[in-house]
This record gives structure tokens, sequence and C-alpha cells, in this order.
């Protein structure tokens, strides 16, 4: 016997599953960057490179608007995309770390496709598994 799950329930779960997505997306993008650069100790690294996106992807992705369509380009992806920048540059400017110009406009490259690009791939999936 199976139940179905209520609407309120499915979307907890989705928007559990945008900020695990994310939050891989932060990771991999902080873990590319210390390889790209040849920097050492890998698990302590990433951390360290990436906790100033991930709290700003924890600021973003509590939003009440993310949770409305947490798999939506538009507002959800672009809110947590623009957040988890914007806050984690915050972060790591008055923690001192870089701010240099190349590393913000890549940043802000990367997350942004990567954030906004898998919600549109899982929109195109989940409309396309509905037809």
């Amino acid at each position: 016997m199976t139940t179905n799950a209520s609407p309120a329930t499915n979307r907890v779960r989705t928007s559990v599953l945008a900020l695990v997505g994310d939050a891989v997306v932060v990771l991999a993008f902080a873990g590319t960057g210390r390889e790209f650069h040849g920097e050492g100790n890998p698990l302590l690294g990433v951390l360290f490179t990436a906790w100033p996106f991930l709290a700003g992807l924890a600021v973003a992705g509590a939003l009440p608007l993310v949770h409305r369509r947490p798999l939506g380009v538009w507002p959800a992806g672009v809110t947590v995309w623009l957040g988890t920048y914007l806050i984690g540059m915050l972060l790591r400017g008055a923690t001192g770390a870089g701010l240099a110009i190349p590393f913000l406009i890549v940043a802000a490259s990367v997350l942004g496709v990567a954030i906004v690009g898998w919600r549109a791939v899982a929109f195109a999936i989940r409309r396309r598994c509905r037809r």
C-alpha cells in the first residue's frame, strides 16, 4: 500500500533536495578552485573556502519566496544565486579573505550558471516527464 504525500510534504522535500543540490554546487566550486590553484588540504581547505558561500546559501535558501517553487529558475534560482554570492563575498571580505576582481567575476559566473542552470535542467526534465 502506498500513500501520496501531501503537497506541503512534497514542497518541503523538494526544498531540501534543492538546498542539497545548491550545497553540492558550492562545494564543487570551492573544490575546483582549490584544485586549480594547487592548494593543499583538500577537505578542510574546501570547507574553509566554501563556508562563506554555504552561509549565504543558508540565508538565501531560508527565504519564503524560494520555497514556493524551489526548483524554479525565477525567483528561487536567481535569489539563491545572488544571496549565495553576495553574502559569501561579504563574509569573505569581512574575514580578510581575497576579493580579487577576477575571483569576483569567476565566482558570480560559475555560481550563477550552476545554481540557476541545474534548476533549468530540472525544470525541463520535469516538464518532459509530465507529457
